[in-house]
C-alpha cells in the first residue's frame, strides 16, 4: 500500500484544503437544495467528485494518478448537467468534456514516458530519479505535455470558454469548479517539479502561455458587469498568474496563491447573492475618480513602503515586488481622491492595513517554505518579462477604466468585452468535432436554485 498510495507535508495541506472546501460546500447544498427532487443525485455526485479528488491527490502510481484524474472529470461532468435541459449548460458541458478527454490523453502519454524512460511507476521513485537525471527528449517531451495538461485543466486562453459558461450550474458547483478542481493543473505541476525543472523549453512555454492568458483575461474582467462571469475570468485570469509564478520558480508563492484563491473563490460564489446589494451601495456612496497625481503619492507610498519590508524580508523576486507595490497603490488611492480633513487618517488607516497584509504574507509563505521551498535564484530574462507585463497590465486597467470613452480605447473595450472573440472559434471547431444537439426534458419542478447572470 505504500507504494500505491503516499501523503507528505504539500499534500497534507492540500487535503486539509480540500477538507474546507467540501464542508463549507456539503453545508452550504443541503440547504440551497431543499425541496428539489434530484437532490440525492447532486449529493451522490458532489461525493463522488470529492471523493475522487482526494483518490487522485494520495495516489503515488501513475495509473492510479490517471484513473483518478479520469474519475474528476466524469463526476463533475454529471454536476455541470444538474439541469440537463438548459442548452446553455449542455453545450458548456460539451465542451468541458472535449478539453477534458484532451487533457487525459496528454497526461497518459507523458505518464507512459516516464514509465518507459525510469522502468517505474511510482511516483515518489520517479521524482527522486529526475533530480539527478540528465535533460533529455523523453523528458522535455513529458513535461511540455505536462504543461500543456496544466493549461487545459486551468481553462487558460484560447480554450476557457467552458469555465465561462458553465456558471449554468447550480452555485455549489461553480464554487467547487472555481475553488477546487480547477487548481488541479498547478497541483500536477507542483506534484511533478523535477520534471519541470528539467526542461527550460517546458517553462518558457508555460510562461509565455500563463502571462498572455493573464493580461487578457484581467483586462476582459475590467469590461464585464455580470457578477459571476466577472468571478469566471477573474478565475482564468488566476490560475494564469498561478502558473506564471510556477514557470518563474515562485513554488511556495504559487502554493500560497492556490491556498488563497480557493478560499475567496468559494467564498465569492457561495456569497453571490448578495452581490447585488455591494452593487447598490457602490452606487449610492460618493463617487470620485483618482487623478494622476493621487496614483502617483499611491505609487511613491508602496515603492517606500515595500523597499522597507525588502531590507528587512528580501523578496525571491523582481516581480513579485512589483505585484506588491501595485496591490499597494490600488489600496492607498481610494484614501487620497477625497480631499477633506480625514483624508490624512484615511491613508494613515491604508498604511497600517497594507502593512498588516505584508505581514500576513510573509508570515503564511514563511510557514509554507518547508512545504514548498523556492529555489534562491529566478532567470533574470523571465522576471523582468514578467515584471514589464504586469506594469503593463496594470497602466492598460487604469486606461480601460478611466479613458474608454476615446475612440481607440473604446475599439479595445469592446474587443475585451467580446472576450476577444476567441472562444466562437473554439466552439466552431467543437462543433465540428462533436455536434451539439440540444435535449429538451420536460419539466414538472421549479429549480430550488435560481442563477442570477
Amino acid at each position: 500500500m505504500q507504494t500505491l498510495f503516499s501523503v507528505n507535508s504539500f499534500k497534507l495541506v492540500l487535503l486539509a484544503l480540500i477538507a474546507l472546501l467540501a464542508l463549507v460546500i456539503w453545508r452550504y447544498s443541503s440547504v440551497a437544495l431543499t425541496g428539489e427532487p434530484d437532490k440525492p443525485r447532486f449529493m451522490r455526485s458532489l461525493a463522488f467528485t470529492l471523493s475522487a479528488v482526494v483518490f487522485t491527490l494520495i495516489s503515488n502510481h501513475l495509473l492510479l494518478f490517471w484513473l483518478g484524474w479520469l474519475a474528476i472529470s466524469l463526476a463533475l461532468h454529471q454536476l455541470l448537467l444538474f439541469y440537463p435541459e438548459r442548452p446553455r449548460a449542455q453545450l458548456a458541458a460539451q465542451k468541458k468534456a472535449l478539453s477534458a478527454r484532451l487533457s487525459e490523453v496528454l497526461l497518459a502519454i507523458a505518464f507512459t514516458l516516464l514509465y518507459l524512460h525510469f522502468g517505474t511507476a511510482n511516483i515518489s521513485t520517479i521524482n527522486t530519479m529526475l533530480a539527478s537525471a540528465p535533460s533529455s527528449l523523453i523528458l522535455h517531451s513529458a513535461a511540455i505535455l505536462m504543461v500543456l495538461v496544466a493549461l487545459l485543466k486551468c481553462a487558460q486562453l484560447p480554450l476557457h470558454g467552458w469555465l465561462i459558461q458553465v456558471v449554468e450550474a447550480p452555485t455549489p458547483v461553480s464554487a467547487l469548479l472555481h475553488a477546487g478542481i480547477i487548481n488541479l493543473g498547478g497541483i500536477l505541476l507542483l506534484l511533478f517539479l523535477p520534471l519541470l525543472r528539467c526542461s527550460p523549453i517546458a517553462s518558457f512555454i508555460l510562461l509565455v502561455t500563463a502571462l498572455g492568458s493573464t493580461i487578457v483575461a484581467a483586462l476582459v474582467v475590467s469590461t464585464r458587469i455580470s457578477i459571476k462571469v466577472r468571478l469566471a475570468w477573474s478565475t482564468v485570469a488566476q490560475m494564469g498568474l498561478m502558473l506564471v509564478e510556477i514557470a518563474l520558480g515562485l513554488y511556495t508563492l504559487a502554493l500560497l496563491h492556490l491556498l488563497a484563491h480557493s478560499c475567496y473563490k468559494a467564498y465569492a460564489f457561495l456569497h453571490s447573492g448578495n452581490a447585488v446589494n455591494h452593487y447598490l451601495a457602490a452606487q449610492l456612496a460618493e463617487q470620485a475618480h483618482p487623478r494622476a497625481r493621487h496614483w502617483l503619492v499611491s505609487l511613491l507610498l508602496a515603492v517606500a513602503l515595500v523597499s522597507l519590508t525588502q531590507q528587512v524580508l528580501p523578496l525571491s523576486s523582481l516581480s513579485s515586488a512589483v505585484l506588491l507595490i501595485l496591490a499597494i497603490t490600488v489600496l492607498l488611492v481610494p484614501t487620497l481622491q477625497l480631499a477633506d480633513n480625514r483624508r490624512p487618517a484615511r491613508v494613515l488607516l491604508a498604511l497600517v492595513y497594507a502593512i498588516g497584509l505584508l505581514i500576513l504574507y510573509f508570515s503564511l509563505k514563511t510557514l509554507l517554505q518547508p512545504v514548498m521551498p523556492t529555489p534562491h535564484s529566478v532567470t533574470l530574462a523571465a522576471d523582468m518579462l514578467s515584471s514589464v507585463a504586469f506594469v503593463g497590465l496594470f497602466m492598460l486597467t487604469l486606461l480601460l477604466r478611466y479613458q474608454s470613452h476615446r475612440k481607440s480605447i473604446n475599439k479595445v473595450f469592446i474587443w475585451l468585452n467580446a472576450g476577444g472573440y476567441l472562444d466562437e472559434w473554439t466552439t466552431r471547431i467543437t462543433l465540428k468535432i462533436w455536434p451539439y444537439t440540444a435535449h429538451t426534458k420536460a419539466c414538472h419542478k421549479v429549480p430550488a436554485l435560481q442563477e442570477a447572470k
